[in-house]
């Protein structure tokens, strides 16, 4: 168990909440010539190669031949989830809606956590987990109808279903790999095996077989290292070196705003206020439910 070093445990989140923060553009960027399983398949390939080098560079190789079978089959499992289905449909997302609308969807997934957590792992659903999805509902309504409340027309039915269904998988994902005892560097290479090799061998079935060049080759090299790469990996870093990992997590959340300046600056994208809206409901709504329950001291 490694000490707690709080300025280090700090380092490693922002570079974390740097690197998501530019996912939104480096997306957006890439799938203006590429299509949604080209990129995943540059990337997650790039992903595995940079895993596998933290791994050696961690000296949790042996780990590797540790596996047992169910842990085999659980690596299958979760790399079936992501980053096979997970990117495959939230790139998607990007490609048919403004990134700021797509980046804003996706964050719901804590609270469809929340839901799941109830079947899946016998939670008790609370008034309070109600209520912040509900409040995120009308967050959702603000992008989904670009703000315009009085028609009620979401803009991209089948984009706002994809951005919506990825925050699910990534739920799904979470949820499995909650139970999951193993070394996170560990797991996550090996679901990035399985779900690098399933992308690959379905790639002549989803989308036309060419190598990226130029511009398009860094971008998914840049997607592959900082989205689904190093991010993850200064973010277990991060939480290992924390006294207090609640203030730690509760960083990610400034990951999204600095996400919208990048896309207007960057991508050249308009921010609109029902963008910011949106991400705000669904934001508050997830630090609310994650609020502990206040406790009341008994009056004398």
């Amino acid at each position: 168990m490694r000490p707690h070093q709080p300025w280090r445990a700090y380092v490693y989140a922002l570079l974390a909440v740097g690197g998501w923060a530019t996912a939104a553009s480096a997306f957006k960027l890439a799938l203006r010539t590429l299509e949604a399983p080209q990129l995943l398949g540059l990337a997650s390939l790039v992903s595995t190669l940079l895993l596998l080098l933290v791994l050696w560079a961690q000296g949790k190789g042996e780990l590797l031949w540790q596996q047992t079978r169910v842990d085999w089959l659980l690596s299958g499992l979760q790399g079936l989830l992501n980053p096979f289905a997970y990117y495959l449909i939230l790139l998607q997302a990007y490609d048919r809606l403004p990134a700021q609308a797509a980046l804003a969807l996706n964050y719901t997934w804590p609270l469809v956590l929340a839901l799941l957590a109830v079947p899946i792992l016998r939670e008790p659903l609370r008034i309070k987990t109600l209520m912040a999805l509900g409040l995120s509902l009308i967050g959702v309504i603000l992008i989904a109808t670009g703000g315009n409340l009085q028609i009620l027309e979401v803009q991209d039915p089948v984009g706002v279903g994809l951005a919506l269904g990825s925050s699910g998988i990534w739920a799904l994902y979470w949820l499995v790999n909650l139970r999951d005892p193993r070394d996170g560097v560990v797991k996550l290479f090996l679901s990035f095996c399985f779900g690098t090799l399933l992308t690959l061998m379905l790639l002549p079935l989803l989308s036309p077989l060419r190598w990226p060049e130029g511009i398009e080759l860094l971008l998914g090299i840049y997607v592959g290292t900082t989205e689904m790469g190093l991010t993850f990996v200064f973010w277990l870093q991060a939480l290992q070196l924390a006294p207090n990992r609640a203030a730690i997590a509760n960083t990610v959340y400034g990951a999204p705003f600095l996400s919208l300046v990048l896309i207007a600056v960057v991508v050249g994208e308009p921010i609109a206020v029902a963008s910011v809206m949106g991400l705000s409901l669904i934001l508050g709504s997830i630090l609310w439910q994650s609020l502990p329950p206040r406790v009341t001291s008994p009056q004398a």
